[in-house]
């Protein structure tokens, strides 16, 4: 507690009711959530099986965990620290009878959910290349809690009423398939507790206290959830700030906090306004720029870290200036000032500001690192062969099982696989165990019968391959049977592109032949078994993108850059159209906009620099760009402003000749 400011302590103290923690940038809501959590054990005598702390990612969570562990040493067994969505998980694995769920039931990732749509909609004649819309659309509605029925009520226009039909189909297949998608890990928890009060009569019992990180970005399932789980209990600390509210476009509704004082009239705010991170003047500016959006809470973040640099705000005639200017900016002061090139974020509004960027950023030979690129493991070429090894291994996973039966097609249609569904589901085996049954036969007419077991046989085939003999070439005897080569090249868009496709195909060969290699010099008795299973492994920490902290500059979009730090921050392309981006504009949402340049500027420490070029080229023309909206909402006074015909051009020529002489000098030392 010491070790807390007296905001900080009483919001961890505070547990006569529901509480809100309005908690700035940077103002150590972490420490808050962790402390608070403590607290609860040693001093409020809650046992840490009744808590529960949830947040958004991977990330959070675990670092939220290591540091609960810290404190309680050995006190926090059974305590729920986790993302909305594992607790989701977890309430449907526990729950899972109640919900007509077969125990091994399968979680479908964005891409099992599109291929499914696509089949669905492949079957019914429609356009396939609106699965992305549909897909859109029915996650959407799944997380403002609409039915297939009550989508189909009220949808208007031709692609609405296609997505809500494809809804009613997709949710009845997942069903067959024993199978929820991302969306539902929220949604189904939440029906199963109106529908069944025993059950969260029973949850609720299990989580007497509950805290909820970044509020802010819940939708309408999220709040929903904990709304049930809280009950009349008041057991509930949340922690947010409405001035970060920046993914409305992925269903983050700002407005629950303010429904928490009319779903809790007791509630209590706490705001954490003292931030650890930034200098004054930054705070100063983010404050000045935020006060132009409405405020339910008002809140202002000071620091006691030093007034600071000027925030430098740099005209440049082009993109490429922009990039080149940002480039050299970085190189000078990692060689006159020795500054780690780790200290330094590059953000943008728009992935496509990057790609210019890393060219220049290459030329001088400056690392960097790009957050928000294609993992390997999430290429559709690598989930393809791994849902074979994983099947290879393991048959009872339906979830692979479902994405390789027809790739490439073996003429196996969604009927046929919904009834091979609902028969593995009645008798409670996996969807591959189902094909062996004699009493299959009963269900399907014997062709259907005869696909499906021409395949298992098959695939039980290779797996006798790899035990027997070498099972590397038994993976690649099944890459040729299937004849992968040919179906990439039929359905990729040009050769070339099929081709970077097959490569990684076959890396992921030799990635497992060195596995195995490895694993049996340790243990000459490993197999093929273990060799995939370390794959598999390595694909979840893939996913869960682990913090790299080699010593490269940092670049990423302003939305992936929330909750991080630097120490210099390049803010780029301030301009209309795209910060504010030119759809906001155009639908009214600059507020969010406002927010997301408000989260650009608290990401910074110690210096900040916003950059915007006067012409960027589109389609080939060059277009004049204006100024964001933005740069006038900053405090002037605390402006240095260069190449927009400022009135003090020996300035700029002084701070030249200052980088090309330590240059010089570099190259004199060498």
């Amino acid at each position: 507690m010491s070790q807390l400011n007296p905001r900080q302590r009483e919001a961890v103290r505070y547990i006569s009711g529901p509480l809100l923690v309005l908690a700035g940038a940077g103002s150590g809501k972490t420490s808050v959530i962790t402390r608070k959590v403590a607290y609860l054990v040693e001093q409020c005598g809650i046992e840490a099986r009744h808590i529960a702390a949830v947040t958004f990612t991977n990330k959070a969570s675990r670092e939220m965990k290591e540091r609960v562990g810290q404190i309680l040493q050995g006190k926090s067994k059974g305590l729920t620290v986790s993302t909305f969505h594992n607790l989701g998980m977890s309430i449907i694995r526990r729950e899972h009878k109640k919900l007509g769920l077969k125990s091994g039931f399968s979680l479908f990732d964005d891409q099992d959910s599109k291929t499914l749509i696509k089949d669905l909609l492949l079957h019914h004649d429609e356009d396939s290349d609106q699965v992305d819309y549909v897909r859109n659309m029915i996650s959407n509605w799944k997380n403002e809690m609409v039915s297939p029925e009550s989508a189909q009520a009220r949808a208007v226009g031709p692609q609405e009423i296609l997505a809500s039909r494809a809804y009613e189909a997709y949710n009845r297949n997942l069903r067959a398939y024993n199978a929820v998608d991302f969306d539902d890990l929220i949604l189904v928890p939440v029906q199963l507790f109106e529908e069944h009060p025993d059950v969260l009569e029973r949850w609720q019992n299990r989580i007497r206290y509950l805290l909820v990180d970044e509020y802010q970005d819940t939708n309408l399932s999220q709040y929903r959830l904990v709304r049930q789980i809280v009950g009349h209990r008041g057991a509930l600390t949340v922690v947010g700030d409405d001035d970060q509210s920046i993914y409305a476009w992925r269903g983050a509704r700002p407005e629950n906090l303010e429904q928490l004082q009319v779903d809790f009239p007791s509630l209590k705010v706490v705001k954490l306004e003292q931030n650890y991170r930034s200098t004054s003047r930054i705070l100063k500016a983010a404050n000045t720029l935020i006060a132009n959006n409405p405020h339910t809470f008002e809140k202002t973040l000071w620091s006691e870290m030093g007034f600071g640099d000027p925030i430098r705000v740099i005209h440049t005639r082009n993109e490429d200036a922009e990039c080149e200017r940002i480039a050299t900016e970085i190189l000078d002061n990692h060689l006159r000032k020795h500054t780690p090139f780790k200290d330094f974020a590059i953000l943008y509004r728009g992935n496509f500001q990057a790609r210019l960027l890393e060219v220049k950023l290459q030329a001088y030979q400056v690392p960097y690192k790009l957050s928000g690129g294609t993992s390997f493991f999430a290429r559709a070429e690598i989930k393809d062969l791994m849902g074979y090894l994983k099947v290879l291994v393991n048959r009872d996973d339906d979830n692979a099982f479902l994405r390789i039966i027809n790739l490439p097609r073996r003429e196996i249609g969604p009927s046929t696989l919904q009834k091979l569904g609902e028969y593995a589901s009645e008798r409670d085996v996996s969807l591959f165990d189902a094909c062996e049954e004699v009493g299959l036969e009963q269900h399907l007419s014997a062709s259907a019968v005869e696909k499906l077991r021409r395949f298992t046989r098959w695939l039980h085939d290779k797996y006798r391959q790899c035990y027997e003999g070498d099972p590397i070439a038994a993976i690649k005897d099944l890459i040729y049977d299937i004849d992968y080569e040919g179906w990439l090249y039929q359905n990729a868009s040009s050769d070339n592109v099929a081709e970077k496709r097959l490569q990684n195909v076959w890396f992921l060969v030799d990635s497992l032949k060195n596995t195995l290699e490895r694993l049996q010099e340790d243990d000459p008795d490993a197999g093929i078994e273990e060799a995939i299973a370390r794959l598999i492994l390595l694909d979840l920490m893939d996913r869960q993108e682990e913090e790299d902290d080699s010593n490269r500059v940092q670049l990423m979009t302003l939305h992936a850059s929330k909750g991080l730090e630097f120490s210099h921050v390049f803010l780029m392309g301030m301009e209309e159209e795209l910060l504010p981006h030119r759809n906001s504009i155009e639908n009214g949402d600059i507020e969010e906009e406002r927010r997301l340049a408000y989260v650009g500027v608290t990401r910074a420490k110690r210096t900040l620099t916003i950059t915007l070029a006067r012409q960027r080229k589109q389609f080939g023309e060059l277009l004049d760009c204006t100024p964001s909206r933005f740069l006038d909402e900053l405090p002037q006074e605390d402006l240095e402003v260069e190449g927009n015909g400022e009135k003090n051009p020996e300035a700029n020529k002084a701070r030249g000749r200052a980088t090309l002489n330590s240059l010089r000098n570099m190259f004199d030392d060498l």
